[in-house]
């Protein structure tokens, strides 16, 4: 379902949802046991088989902070969030009791550079250069290029070629400014997306170019200073990725494909998207490329 669809249905789910959040475990998805954190988990337990990395738990990479996408800051903290709640299902489904999660550089990620871990997901979009090096899953989310600036911004769609605009090292918002806004200035490359956006509130660039719902996450942290203003239909989609020859790619696509048709990723996108990005998605102005 697409990304309007899917957060379009929070404000109608997300109370009772975050109602039960903390309810007994079970396999009809009442809540998840303590190995899970805040996630509620749907399914029969046991319903697939994995060969972990690590016996009895998930090993799950990602780069962190990511709001909305993993609650915490530091894999000791992790306790909710999509991807996390996600890797929980996929996990009770497999019959694992615990997820475990690594934090790790996006850009290694996505080269396919880390080792010994079952799943990775980071909001990674799918792209052909990428899966040259990586194997990806069935996709789980539909993403666009969103456009963050200061809350006080004049920038439009028109005048946004002549801003100074930040972009992420390994994210697809790197070739976009590049070979599709063609901005006036080369976009500056930052190491990671919490700079970039430091640097949207500092005055070091005017704007920063990464996906709708990361961008709307970081919005809401700046306490009013920041809004996304903007952002641009791109195509993508976010997909985990597997370490190469995982023997459990099939498996986790089928459960994930089971999870669009029974409505899981629509329940976690409205329990954790909606209310923590602060807004939805479909709601941000479309911009077309000049």
């Amino acid at each position: 379902m697409p990304i309007n669809q899917r957060i379009a249905m929070a404000a109608a789910v997300v109370g009772m949802l975050a109602a039960s959040a903390c309810s007994a475990s079970g396999d009809s998805g009442n809540a998840s046991s303590s190995g899970y954190g805040e996630c509620k988990v749907y399914g029969a337990k046991g319903s697939i088989k994995l060969k972990p990395v690590k016996s009895g738990v998930l090993t799950v990479q990602t780069t962190l902070p990511s709001p909305g996408w993993w609650k915490g800051t530091s894999p000791d903290s992790i306790s909710g969030g999509y991807e996390y709640c996600l890797a929980a299902n996929i996990a009770h489904r497999a019959g694992l009791d615990r997820v475990k999660v690594d934090n790790v550089s996006f850009d290694a990620l996505v080269a396919g550079q880390t080792k010994d871990y079952d799943i990775a997901m980071a909001q990674i979009s799918v792209t052909p250069e990428r899966q040259k090096v990586v194997t990806f899953s069935a996709p789980y989310f539909d993403s666009n290029i969103g456009v963050l600036a200061p809350k006080d911004s004049k920038l439009t769609a028109d005048d946004i070629g002549a801003a100074k605009l930040g972009v992420q090292v390994g994210t697809t918002a790197v070739a976009w400014a590049k070979d599709t806004l063609k901005p006036e200035k080369d976009a500056k490359v930052f190491q990671d997306t919490t700079a970039m956006v430091t640097a949207v509130t500092s005055g070091l660039v005017d704007a920063a170019a990464q996906d709708t719902a990361i961008m709307l996450g970081f919005a809401k942290k700046s306490g009013g200073a920041l809004e996304v203003i903007g952002q641009y239909e791109t195509g993508e989609h976010y997909a985990a990725i597997y370490p190469k020859g995982s023997g459990n790619a099939s498996i986790v696509d089928a459960a994930i494909e089971a999870m669009h048709t029974d409505g899981t990723l629509d329940k976690l996108s409205a329990t954790w998207l909606g209310p923590e990005l602060g807004g939805d998605p479909n709601a941000v102005p479309v911009w077309q490329v000049p």
